[in-house]
């Protein structure tokens, strides 16, 4: 009888089963059971429930809450208070940030002294007053933690350089990146994120979806230079959203994907499988798709390649040899095969010995969306130079990223022949020859016949 009069309420249920019940939550499911009744909203309010969503949303470590003297509780609110909105993205973009700043801090110490402090949140309204749009939720919280860097060189967001052609690009400030909106024909409602003094580069930033374009997605421009319309623009995409592309930029950094060389961040890519060893030496390759060299109308793909030549450590000296020639087989996207040979690499004929390693960067052009190239360098040895061995190159793909053509662009667009391929390691356009003083605001584009730009 007892047993049938009894009402379960939650008021009779003991604390600690319901506390490991909330402790499964998340922070909304939470939220929302603090307001079912007195009980739950007690319990809610158990300090140690907040301590793991404190980490998870914003980060928060218990020497920063030591710091701050303040409950797991009271601590998430005045995050929340003010980073509310941004509770989807925070935790994802603070933690690149901070992976990219320490990763930097010995590497490249300009670049970290270049960031801007994050902008206020009236600031990210008033911008949005300014250019009639709203900008995307992550592209807002990123700049909440540091508004962009100062206009430096080199660029927080890459480089890449060869023989006259220099890139290095800046992560515009909301403020600068407001003054180069987009309103024209062709670029309506697009942002620019970076900037390259050197080339006028900018990728950008679609704030709505129109002209071909979707929202939020990211896009180098690239005039359609078939057409008669100079709105014609097609797009070679680099990411989806901010938050894609700044966490694969900055998880290609911080892996060392991207290699540090003098101070700079090259954005080169490196299938850690494209590594062949013949005898004591090894040859390695990473690969770049250079869109201000390239276009998609007419058909032409601009890649350099930066090659690693290095004689093993442990092997004996008289294993001392000179690289003679190169020999290229090129297969394109059609299956057509071409084979180039040739003196030397970038003019040089270097000497390897023991523990040493050779790197040059040479360049090519193509007009199909991918290629591969392997090939061999001969040596002869140095005390019998009748000894002539080969070593493998092993072989490396070149893709371009995906790209989207203009809307607007012209019916009347004529094929145009595809120029031959030509390897240019006769031209001398390693990497570390360039000169970031020099004036090359008047860069030269990859010529018809498909070569790369000359050192003049």
């Amino acid at each position: 009888m007892m047993a049938a009069t009894m009402v379960l309420s939650l008021d009779n249920l003991p604390s600690d089963p319901l506390l490991l019940i909330l402790s499964f939550l998340d922070v909304r499911d939470l939220m929302s059971c603090s307001l079912v009744n007195r009980r739950l909203n007690e319990l809610s309010g158990h300090n140690p429930l907040w301590k793991r969503h404190c980490f998870n949303y914003w980060l928060v470590t218990e020497s920063e809450k030591t710091q701050k003297g303040q409950t797991w509780r009271d601590l998430f609110r005045l995050y929340y208070v003010d980073l509310g909105r941004y509770i989807d993205h925070y935790s994802t973009l603070k933690k690149a940030w901070d992976d990219l700043k320490a990763y930097l801090a010995q590497r490249c110490p300009r670049m970290i002294e270049s960031l801007k402090e994050g902008a206020k949140e009236e600031e990210l309204d008033a911008i949005e007053a300014q250019i009639g749009c709203k900008l995307p939720t992550d592209y807002r919280c990123s700049y909440r933690i540091h508004n962009g860097q100062k206009l430096v060189v080199p660029g927080l967001m890459g480089s890449m350089a060869l023989s006259n052609h220099y890139r290095s690009e800046d992560l515009l400030d909301i403020e600068t990146a407001a003054g180069g909106f987009q309103q024209r024909k062709g670029m309506r409602q697009c942002l620019p994120l970076t900037f390259c003094f050197h080339t006028g580069l900018s990728q950008y930033l679609a704030l709505d979806s129109t002209e071909g374009r979707t929202r939020s997605e990211i896009f180098y421009h690239c005039p359609d230079q078939m057409a008669q319309d100079p709105s014609a623009i097609d797009m070679f995409i680099t990411g989806s959203s901010f938050t894609e592309w700044f966490t694969s930029y900055v998880h290609n950094v911080v892996t060392g994907e991207y290699p540090i060389i003098r101070d700079q961040i090259f954005r080169y890519v490196h299938d850690k499988q494209c590594v062949a060893t013949t005898g004591d030496i090894t040859v390695s390759v990473s690969t770049s798709f250079l869109p201000e060299l390239s276009s998609v109308h007419p058909p032409h793909f601009f890649f350099t390649y930066r090659i690693r030549i290095e004689m093993s450590k442990s092997a004996l000296p008289e294993s001392a040899c000179q690289l003679d020639s190169r020999y290229w087989k090129i297969t394109n996207a059609n299956g057509n095969v071409e084979e180039v040979r040739g003196p030397g690499v970038v003019g040089e004929f270097p000497v390897m010995t023991p523990g040493k390693v050779h790197e040059y960067a040479s360049c090519t052009t193509f007009s199909t969306t991918s290629e591969y190239m392997e090939g061999h360098y001969t040596f002869h040895r140095l005390r019998k130079k009748e000894e002539e061995f080969d070593v493998q190159i092993p072989r490396f793909h070149m893709v371009c990223p995906t790209f989207r053509e203009s809307v607007v662009r012209s019916n009347a667009v004529n094929n145009v022949s595809a120029p031959p391929f030509q390897d240019d390691d006769d031209d001398d356009s390693g990497t570390d020859d360039y000169d970031t003083r020099g004036d090359l605001r008047g860069m030269n584009m990859a010529a018809p016949a498909g070569r790369c730009p000359r050192h003049i």
